[in-house]
């Protein structure tokens, strides 16, 4: 995010232009094209630093890569539209979605939140509890304000059209903005996609400088040139400006990375060699990088407020009063539920209630060796036995025999619970929050959003000693995973299905878990190798394009998944048969070779084999 707190610094941009690619039929036109760019990019000396507070935004749910990107890309275009002097003469605008941007674009809030955008509204500040009557205002009076201060006619049941079988070549999440005045002339059109995590780029930004973005003020994007698009203009002249200007710019643009990042790496191999040689912990390489930016007092207020963000998010999904999550799945919010047991658990029973009675044990007790039968195929009343669930009757032999080996016993509730339970409410609980829109922290994206912080939450409750410490630790080393996940591979479950998103932060966690646990360089990347080894292949696919079924349960899975890979590898010396980088690289041609309809398209998987009704 910029030094203002306006625009995050995840974005790019470039000069508005008269031209724009024509889109093509295949969904996922990036199969073909995306290795050669990309390829290039990862032979370059680029390095995989960006800013942690680009990595872990503040933004609404209930996706990243759908509702936070999209929402940051209305915001630029619009403040182009400023820059250019040309939003004044603006009289209507189009607005188009392709690939899974409009397969599941309306589960994912894509439709609003690009609205939202290009009323000049944030994904950090907007008031989400006005997202969606201001929308339906939209829809009551067939107009829009650009800006918040520029009111124009838009109908969003036809200036809105969702391309669900047609992609823009670049990327799979892909927009096209254009504008045109009172005689319905063009004045200025712009696209931009969608690379996961709240990050936007366009066609020109990703083929020159990869998929790694990273503008620390806005005013000093180097993508950004003067020309405009505005009537009259020429498209000659309007590219053959930006053509002329970027080349140069972009050269400037990676000499600016490559000296102002203090201890640049490009894989898992540089970090951690560089920890070693330096006498480093890798969570001390990024805070060494981030002050190459910002402030001390910046950089370490920054983390806090991620961390409380995450943390008010576990608090509200926790408590939420609603019963149900929005949209036609009608699934029941359970973290409340889950999260009142737990609490049940630590401090005992309601008053003048037993351990065992009826609100504990809805069957019944059984004392030692005692069995029973249901009464009338009740199992709300009495107790049950073996026989009644086979529908035979057992004889005094086989009872005593049962007897002697299944022996009854009451069972006292423990006071405290395993930890699974912790990470899995923690876990459920911002799911929940970002199913229903709320707001969350992309950790590296909202599809993920619970790991992080219910791994980081559940440390700090039992196991930390320095909390303070540990949050910078625990947040700064899972950023410097998350770097090379973004440089090496993608974020964009749009690319590489769910491998790219909770995948990425089960190896994220894996490796902060095992860093606040006092583990080397070494073993910290053995554990991030783990937590993604083992979701590899992991695909995405949203039932009715809401991010509930599987993604919620699937972040409770992410996170106990987490604290076994760091223990597994904190038993160890750091050294390992299967290096990070290389299960990067597996994730990438994973990604490239899933079909199509496992990435975020919601056309295959469950979301093809569970009813919606």
């Amino acid at each position: 995010m910029s030094s203002n707190g306006q625009l995050s610094g995840s974005t790019a941009r470039r000069s508005l232009s008269t031209t724009s690619a024509a889109p093509q039929a295949d969904p996922q036109p990036n199969n073909e094209s995306a290795p050669d760019s990309r390829a290039t990019e990862r032979d370059s000396t680029h390095h995989a630093v960006v800013s942690t507070f680009d990595l872990f935004s503040i933004g609404v749910g209930p996706s990243s890569s759908h509702t936070v990107g999209p929402m940051r890309a209305g915001k630029i275009f619009v403040q182009d539209l400023v820059e250019h002097k040309i939003l004044e003469k603006v009289a209507s605008i189009k607005v188009d979605l392709y690939g899974s941007l409009a397969l599941t674009g309306i589960g994912h809030g894509t439709p609003n939140a690009t609205l939202m955008g290009l009323e000049g509204e944030l994904p950090e500040t907007v008031p989400t509890e006005t997202i969606i009557s201001r929308v339906q205002d939209m829809h009551d009076t067939a107009a829009i304000t650009l800006n918040g201060s520029h009111r124009i006619r838009f109908n969003p049941d036809k200036d809105m059209t969702l391309h669900c079988y047609e992609s823009l070549p670049q990327h799979p999440n892909g927009m096209r903005f254009t504008v045109f005045d009172d005689n319905g002339d063009m004045l200025a059109t712009n696209e931009y996609f969608s690379i996961g995590g709240g990050f936007v780029v366009n066609e020109k930004t990703q083929v020159a400088h990869g998929e790694n973005v990273f503008y620390r003020d806005n005013k000093h994007d180097s993508m950004h040139t003067s020309s405009s698009s505005a009537a009259g203009e020429s498209t000659d002249k309007v590219d053959a400006g930006s053509a002329a200007a970027e080349p140069a710019q972009m050269d400037e643009r990676t000499q600016q990375d490559l000296v102002t990042a203090a201890l640049p790496f490009r894989t898992g191999k540089d970090l951690v060699e560089m920890c070693e040689r330096e006498g480093l912990s890798i969570a001390e390489v990024v805070y060494l990088n981030e002050l190459q930016w910002r402030s001390r007092e910046d950089v370490i207020d920054s983390a806090y407020r991620i961390w409380n963000v995450m943390d008010d998010s576990i608090r509200r999904g926790c408590l939420s009063t609603e019963r149900k999550l929005p949209g036609r799945l009608n699934v029941r919010r359970r973290a409340p539920h889950l999260y009142q047991n737990l609490m049940r658990g630590i401090y005992g029973t309601v008053a003048g209630q037993g351990l065992l009675s009826g609100a504990a044990n809805p069957h019944g007790a059984l004392s030692d060796g005692q069995t029973g039968a249901l009464d009338d195929g009740s199992m709300n009343t009495g107790t049950y036995s073996a026989s009644s669930l086979l529908g035979t009757a057992l004889t005094n032999t086989q009872r005593n025999e049962l007897s002697g080996v299944f022996k009854r016993r009451q069972r006292a509730r423990r006071p405290v619970l395993p930890q699974l339970d912790y990470l899995s409410v923690y876990a459920i609980a911002v799911n929940e929050e970002n199913a229903a829109g709320g707001r969350v922290v992309t950790a590296p994206t909202n599809g993920a959003a619970g790991v992080i912080p219910s791994v980081l939450k559940y440390h700090l409750e039992f196991l930390s000693e320095d909390p303070s410490r540990d949050i910078l630790e625990f947040l700064f080393t899972s950023a410097a995973i998350g770097m090379l996940y973004k440089r090496g591979a993608s974020i964009s479950a749009a690319e590489m299905g769910c491998q790219g998103e909770v995948g990425v932060a089960c190896s994220m966690s894996a490796a902060a878990f095992a860093a606040v646990m006092g583990g080397t360089p070494a073993q910290v990347e053995n554990a991030a190798e783990i937590g993604m080894e083992h979701n590899l292949g992991l695909t995405c696919d949203p039932v009715d394009g809401l991010v509930q079924i599987p993604c919620i349960e699937r972040n409770a899975l992410g996170a106990v998944k987490a604290v076994t890979a760091a223990q597994l590898a904190l038993q160890g010396d750091g050294s390992h048969r299967v290096s990070l980088d290389q299960v990067i690289e597996t994730m990438r041609q994973t990604g490239q070779d899933m079909m199509s309809k496992y990435k975020e398209t919601s056309q295959g998987g469950l979301a093809v084999n569970v009813p919606i009704c």
